[in-house]
C-alpha cells in the first residue's frame, strides 16, 4: 500500500514587504503555498521621505504605499509597524560608530540580525505567528530531525545568503524565503508579478545604504561626525598628503585619495591601515594588502557551533568570490588561514563560512594578518 505524503502543514507567516518586487513576490507565493499570511511593512525611518532617491532605498511613504497596494492584490491583511527608533540604535548608530572607530561595517547584517530576524521575529512569534517571510534569495533546508539548515539559493547570481550569515538556528527555524529554491532571473520575478497584478513588477531595486539616500556614504558620514583633518602617509610614516576624516575611507580603497606626490614606481597606492587613534590613513602598493589570515569575534553559527580545526570557503563580502580556508574557534574567536592571500579585508567585515552551498555561521573580523608587514 502506497502512503501518501503528508500535507505541509498551514503556517501563519508574517511576510515583510519592502514595497519592492521581491518581497511582493515572495508574500504572493507563501500566499499560494496555502499560508495563512499577513503582510507588513516597516517604518524605518522618522522622516520616511528621506529614505529614497531615485532607485535608492526602501524605507519612504512611497515604498509602504507600494507594499500596501500588493498586499491588497494578493488578498491579504497589512499593517505599517514603526521600528524606527530600533533601527536608528541598533542599524545607524552602530554604522556610524564602526566608521568612526576605523571599521567597515555591513548594515544589512545588522538589519537581519537586529531587526528583520530578531525584533520583527520577536513581535511575530509574541502575535502568535509561526515564521517570518522575506524576499531574500536564500534557502532553509530541514533535516530529518527537525534541525534546520540555511544554504545558497539556487541561483548563485541572486544569492544573498551573506547576509543571512548572522541567523542562528532558532531564527532559522522561524524563517521563510520563499524565492531562494527556484532558479528564475529578475525579469522573471518581474514578469510573475506582472502576471500576478502587481504594479511593482516595474519597481527599480533599491541600491546601496537605505539609509544615506543620495549614496553619498563619506558626506553622511561627515555630517554625523564633523570634518576632522588628518595625515595621508606612506608605510614609513611620511606625509603624502591630507585628508578630512579618516572615517572616509576603506580598506582597499584607490580613488579619491587627492595625494599630490606620485608613488616611487609611478604605479596606483591603496588604503593599507585607518588609525582613528591618530586621525591617520597609511597607503602604499596594492602588494601590500595581501591577507593571509584574519581573526574574527563574535560569531554566530547557522546551527551548531563547529568543533575543531575544519576545511570550508569563505565569502568576505556581499558580491565577493568565495576563497578556501582553514578556520578553527579559540578561545571564542575565529582564526581563519586562507589557502592563498585575499585583498581588500578590512575590520569590521563580515567573514561568513560555507561548507558547500551550507552557510555555516560568521564572525565580524576584527584583525588580519598581511603577506608582508605593510604598515
Amino acid at each position: 500500500m502506497t502512503e501518501t505524503p503528508a500535507e505541509p502543514r498551514r503556517l501563519r507567516v508574517l511576510a515583510a514587504m519592502s514595497g519592492g518586487v521581491d518581497s511582493a513576490v515572495a508574500a504572493a507565493r507563501a500566499a499560494e503555498a496555502g499560508h495563512d499570511v499577513t503582510g507588513v511593512h516597516l517604518a524605518l525611518s522618522a522622516n520616511p521621505q528621506s529614505f529614497r532617491t531615485g532607485a535608492r532605498g526602501c524605507c519612504t511613504i512611497e515604498d509602504s504605499r507600494d507594499a500596501r497596494r500588493a498586499a491588497d492584490v494578493i488578498g491579504i491583511p497589512f499593517y505599517v509597524w514603526d521600528l524606527a527608533e530600533r533601527f536608528r540604535e541598533d542599524v545607524v548608530e552602530d554604522f556610524i560608530a564602526e566608521y568612526e572607530a576605523g571599521r567597515t561595517p555591513n548594515p544589512c547584517l545588522r538589519c537581519n540580525e537586529k531587526i528583520k530576524f530578531a525584533a520583527l521575529l520577536d513581535k511575530a512569534l509574541a502575535l502568535g505567528f509561526d515564521a517570518v517571510a522575506t524576499g531574500h534569495y536564500a534557502q532553509v533546508i530541514t533535516n530529518e530531525d527537525g534541525t534546520r539548515e540555511l544554504h545558497r539559493a539556487s541561483d548563485m547570481a541572486k544569492d544573498q545568503s551573506y547576509v543571512l550569515g548572522v541567523l542562528d538556528d532558532k531564527q532559522l527555524a522561524h524563517a521563510l524565503f520563499p524565492l531562494g529554491d527556484t532558479v528564475t532571473t529578475k525579469d522573471e520575478i518581474r514578469a510573475e508579478a506582472e502576471r500576478r497584478g502587481l504594479a511593482v513588477a516595474k519597481k527599480p531595486d533599491s541600491h546601496d545604504i537605505c539609509f544615506i539616500a543620495d549614496g553619498d556614504t563619506q558626506g553622511f558620514l561627515a555630517g554625523r561626525l564633523g570634518k576632522a583633518e588628518g595625515d595621508i602617509v606612506d608605510e614609513a610614516g611620511e606625509k603624502l598628503g591630507t585628508h578630512e576624516g579618516a572615517y572616509g575611507f576603506t580598506i582597499g580603497q584607490r580613488k579619491g585619495l587627492r595625494i599630490g606626490t606620485p608613488a616611487p614606481d609611478g604605479k596606483p597606492r591603496y588604503v593599507l591601515d585607518i588609525s582613528p587613534v591618530n586621525n591617520t590613513v597609511t597607503v602604499g602598493p596594492v602588494d601590500a594588502l595581501d591577507v593571509t589570515a584574519l581573526t574574527a569575534i563574535k560569531p554566530r553559527w547557522c546551527g551548531t557551533a563547529p568543533e575543531g580545526e575544519g576545511r570550508y570557503t569563505a565569502q568576505l563580502r556581499a558580491h565577493g568570490d568565495e576563497t578556501p580556508v582553514t578556520a578553527e574557534l579559540v578561545d571564542g574567536e575565529l582564526r581563519v588561514t586562507f589557502d592563498e592571500p585575499v585583498r581588500g579585508v578590512a575590520p569590521g567585515q563580515a567573514v561568513v563560512l560555507y561548507d558547500g552551498t551550507r552557510v555555516v555561521g560568521s564572525a565580524t573580523i576584527a584583525a588580519t594578518t598581511r603577506a608582508a608587514a605593510a604598515v
